[in-house]
């Protein structure tokens, strides 16, 4: 899917690095962070095997058919999830954008899939403009502040992102509860959405 081979593993490497963390992240306390860590897993290993360079497998025709039915049926889930949080809207539209490639590489014919240009302009634009925000954003969210704006030496502190009490606003949290990590999480998975739509 992918022009260059090296960059091409090197996004392997950040999904398959992301979907482990976030299969860590599934044994929280929190039933919420399970569900979510669940769901961002699937996305990270999917990402990954998508990126593995054709030069290297090109996977059989079946794969991509596979691939819209899983991340159809995960789309689904965080739609009917989304009742009860926004932030699911974010993990419906990435697994549209799943759902997306996985039809542009279906109707790519085998030799094109490192070469890109098959998919729907206006659909490619609003995905990565979406992407390209949520990275924005998401990089801003995770910039910690530090002392209130336009205070001096004494002004007081403000808790770091995820607040609470403690060192860092993490008070009795393990380290798969904290919330920077899985903000830092989905910013990783964000960069390789933007990297895996760009060819098309």
């Amino acid at each position: 899917m992918h022009g260059s081979a090296s960059s091409g593993w090197l996004l392997v490497a950040l999904c398959a690095a992301t979907g482990a963390y976030c299969l860590l992240r599934m044994r929280s306390s929190v039933e919420e962070q399970r569900r979510a860590a669940g769901g961002e897993a699937l996305m990270g290993f999917g990402m990954a095997a998508m990126a593995v360079p054709a030069a290297v497998f090109t996977p059989p025709a079946w794969v991509w058919p596979a691939y819209a039915a899983v991340f159809g049926a995960a789309g689904l889930r965080a739609l009917w999830a989304a009742r009860s949080g926004r932030h699911h809207l974010h993990h419906l539209v990435g697994a549209a954008a799943m759902v997306y490639m996985a039809v542009v590489m279906a109707g790519s014919p085998a030799h094109a899939h490192g070469h890109g240009a098959s998919g729907t302009p206006l659909l490619t634009g609003v995905l990565l403009l979406y992407f390209a925000g949520y990275v924005l954003l998401t990089g801003v969210r995770l910039i910690p502040v530090v002392t209130v704006a336009g205070g001096g030496p004494g002004a007081p502190s403000l808790p770091a992102p995820g607040g609470g009490a403690g060192a860092g606003g993490r008070a009795g949290t393990g380290w798969g509860d904290r919330p920077e990590l899985a903000r830092a999480c989905r910013l990783s998975m964000a960069i390789g959405m933007l990297a895996m739509l760009l060819p098309l």
